[in-house]
């Protein structure tokens, strides 16, 4: 996926903050921070890609601490999908 690049989904947008992603393959996608939440003790931050689509990524999330943060790939199929599901809940309410 990417290379590598609060705590409640944000649900106001104070600003509008971006983040650009650039895959193995070269493409590179312009991204829309949706927010950052939390699961089972663990951050993961939902992007919106800047393409016309519907698509939202799902990725792990890492605070450095000093202004920036890394996205971290999620391993696991079974983590990932509790990481949507977590995310389609804070979305509909």
């Amino acid at each position: 996926m990417a290379e590598d690049q609060n705590k409640e989904l944000l649900e106001e947008e104070t600003e509008e903050d971006f983040i650009t992603l650039e895959f193995d393959d070269g493409t590179v996608v312009e991204c829309f921070i949706t927010g950052v939440f939390d699961l089972n003790g663990k951050e993961y931050i939902a992007l919106e890609p800047d393409d016309g689509t519907d698509d939202v990524y799902i990725y792990g999330y890492k605070d450095n601490g000093d202004d920036t943060f890394d996205l971290v790939e999620i391993e696991s199929e079974e983590e990932f999908g509790a990481a949507v599901e977590e995310f389609d809940r804070l979305m509909m309410q």
